[in-house]
């Protein structure tokens, strides 16, 4: 792959890189879902959706993570930026790329805020609105008058947390709705949600080459900007009810604020007391694991463009077939694999991943012109599968963080586990960085990229050694009903 190389760590490409809607249905049970029930109260209808009611509140995750999705505008935009504007090597544009990362390593932190301080009497549609308009604000900074590495950096990194915070309120939304669902509706409403990311990276894909080489990096950085101001605008859809308006008065308010602090302790308390149960920490460890091998896909962005020659335009349209093979990984997944034992499909997927990850060898080489096949057509390909694959092996580790969550700490928990995932993503890239430095691999010496890719494959195994950790169908179900439980036995404590 170009841009971004497949292994079993990886976050889907395009989601932000990674998020849809899903393209194949979803036969639900004859019974009524708790999705129709609880996730729509109060809320207009809309229709049935692959599996999924719409209502205002669905239509309104779908859209944020369509723009998720659509931000990839830019992603091809910042690697020339850096690289020919900044001319940072390999090793410094991967560690600056696993900076900006930062901001989803605390997402729990954002769902303690939204949770406990209301803005403008709301606890979502007022982050959303607030999210939207700080990255509109970084990236028109960066089409106007950013031009040194630090301002760069400060910039992704705010528009990065302006997307993890709105990635929080509507994952709260998200698995409100999955709670106490199968495996296979909680599947169904994952992949409506990153099915949109893949719309909105299709959207976006083809044109963040062609406007690169066209107009150059800043008009990219100017369209990008208007973006966010789509979660700003879907932020009136949220069925919210507005709370009451904070009193004056400095006692009220002091009891308020210790009232906050409080319910924060016994919530931090109760997601220890949830993380710390072996049959939660122990899969959570291995999706670190999972995602914390180091990958050389910013070295292979180098390779490709400055000795290879692939241009923005053509590096469009390869992101535009990845963008429709991360579509296809959903549907795959929803169809055919949403049931399937988990610990079966991170050992196949990684063991596709690694294998077909080899294959970069063939274009390092040259060897591919020896079978006939062009540079363009092998990496097209080479992309194409494996991010089906990426996405296929991505879907399971959000099913199964949404099912972990116990009622009461359902955003805090997820994202939780979820900004552990995304450390590991960070390790990874950040050894990632340090083998890339370390055997000398540059913006123009690439003789040991061959090195560098055979060691990131075979760390891709290394998980695999720790795959007894993902609980079985009946464990994971015995692991649902413990936290409840525990959820219980809280609420009847505070009561006494």
């Amino acid at each position: 792959m170009i841009a971004l190389m497949w292994h079993p760590g990886a976050t889907v490409p395009d989601s932000v890189d990674l998020a849809e809607d899903e393209v194949c249905s979803l036969e639900l049970p004859h019974k009524t879902s708790h999705l129709e029930s609880v996730g729509l109260r109060k809320s207009k209808r809309f229709g049935n959706v692959f599996g999924v009611e719409m209502s205002p509140d669905t239509i309104a995750i779908a859209m944020v993570y369509f723009v998720q999705g659509i931000l990839g505008l830019s992603r091809l935009a910042v690697s020339f930026f850096l690289k020919d504007e900044l001319h940072l090597d390999p090793a410094e544009t991967a560690f600056l790329t696993g900076i900006s990362s930062l901001p989803w390593l605390i997402k729990p932190l954002y769902g303690f805020i939204s949770d406990g301080v209301p803005l403008f009497g709301y606890r979502r549609r007022s982050y959303l609105a607030l999210c939207g308009l700080l990255g509109a604000l970084c990236w028109g900074s960066l089409a106007m008058f950013i031009d040194s590495k630090y301002g760069a950096m400060a910039a992704i990194l705010l528009s990065s947390l302006s997307v993890a915070f709105s990635d929080v309120v509507v994952d709260s939304m998200v698995v409100e709705k999955a709670r106490g669902e199968s495996q296979g509706a909680s599947g169904s409403l994952q992949s409506l949600c990153w099915g949109s990311a893949a719309t909105g990276g299709i959207a976006s894909a083809y044109f963040s080459g062609y406007l690169v080489e066209t107009y150059g990096t800043r008009y990219v950085f100017g369209v990008t900007a208007v973006m966010p101001l789509i979660t700003s605008a879907v932020a009136g859809l949220v069925q919210e009810e507005p709370l009451k308006a904070p009193s004056d008065d400095p006692k009220v308010m002091l009891s308020k604020t210790a009232q906050f602090i409080s319910t924060s302790k016994s919530q931090l308390a109760f997601l220890w007391q949830t993380v710390k149960e072996p049959s939660i920490f122990w899969p959570t460890l291995f999706i670190f694991l999972w995602q914390a091998t180091p990958t050389s896909d910013t070295a292979m962005f180098f390779f490709t463009t400055n000795h290879l020659g692939f241009g923005p335009e053509f590096l469009g349209r390869v992101r535009l077939v990845t963008a429709v093979a991360s579509l296809v990984g959903v549907g795959l997944y929803n169809t055919y694999l949403k049931d399937v034992p988990l610990r079966n499909i991170f050992l196949w997927t990684t063991l596709l991943g690694t294998a077909l990850g080899l294959l970069q060898l063939l274009l390092v080489t040259g060897a591919n012109k020896s079978l006939g096949i062009s540079d363009e057509w092998f990496a097209m390909g080479d992309s194409l599968v494996l991010t089906v694959l990426g996405q296929v092996s991505f879907m399971p580790v959000l099913v199964l963080a949404a099912r972990l969550c116990p009622p009461g700490v359902e955003a805090t928990l997820f994202a939780t586990l979820m900004s552990i995932s995304n450390g590991g993503g960070v390790t990874g890239g950040v050894l990632g960085a340090g083998l890339t430095q370390f055997l000398g691999v540059t913006s123009h010496n690439f003789d040991n990229l061959v090195i560098l890719i055979l060691l990131c494959n075979a760390s891709s195994l290394f998980p695999l050694a720790f795959l007894n950790l993902l609980p079985s169908g009946s464990e994971l179900e015995s692991t649902v009903e413990k936290a409840d439980k525990a959820r219980r036995e809280l609420e009847i404590t505070k009561q006494d």
